[in-house]
């Protein structure tokens, strides 16, 4: 059943224009959620791709991303199984070593919104040290890699979890305790968030 309060907050926040100043390409707010969603995805912000597009995770960190929840595209992109809410909705440009980080605006103006309207979450996936901080605050520790080390520490409400990016392969193989252990948790985890 859809539910229209959430039809007309996503409206809001696809219309929004807080932070178009500090845009480079505009705003052009990309999310995806719904009243039932039950697995939510918090990232950075989308990239360059992604605002060309308007689709969440539309790049090889998507394929990633999906590959390691162990979804296929159609369970990934169906909003009533996975929203998708990161820390900005708007890409933020290019910095010198990637895109910038997220804008500030956009969690703190819109997140709790969203998750108001969506009771059904069974699982929050933090996606980076933007989503990490914002969402863990003191309880998250110095490094990514410490945080995503210690992801029991924050279950069963959150799974922390580095970047998918392709630039995260030298990452993963200095810590392969990341395949090996937290990814067979993460799909476990999906799985059961869906039933």
């Amino acid at each position: 059943m859809v539910s229209t309060s959430m039809v007309r907050l996503l409206e809001k926040v696809r219309a929004c224009k807080v932070c178009e100043p500090h845009l480079p390409l505009g705003a052009k707010p990309v999310l995806a959620a719904s009243s039932q969603s039950r697995i939510l995805l918090i990232g950075q912000a989308p990239g360059r791709k992604v605002h060309e597009t308007g689709i969440a995770w539309n790049d090889p960190s998507g394929d990633n991303l999906s590959n390691w929840l162990g979804l296929d595209k159609e369970q990934f992109y169906n909003p009533d199984l996975v929203a998708i809410v990161p820390m900005g909705f708007c890409y933020p440009g290019a910095g010198k070593s990637g895109d910038l980080p997220p804008r500030p605006e956009c969690a703190p103006l819109w997140h709790a919104k969203l998750l108001e309207k969506m009771p059904h979450i069974i699982l929050t996936v933090l996606i980076g040290r933007y989503a990490q901080g914002y969402y863990l605050k003191d309880r998250a520790y110095k490094t990514l890699t410490e945080t995503v080390q210690h992801y029991k520490e924050y279950l069963p409400q959150y799974l922390p979890l580095p970047h998918p990016s392709p630039r995260n392969r030298i990452w993963q193989q200095r810590n392969p305790w990341f395949e090996e252990e937290v990814l067979p948790e993460l799909r476990q985890r999906v799985q059961r968030a869906l039933k």
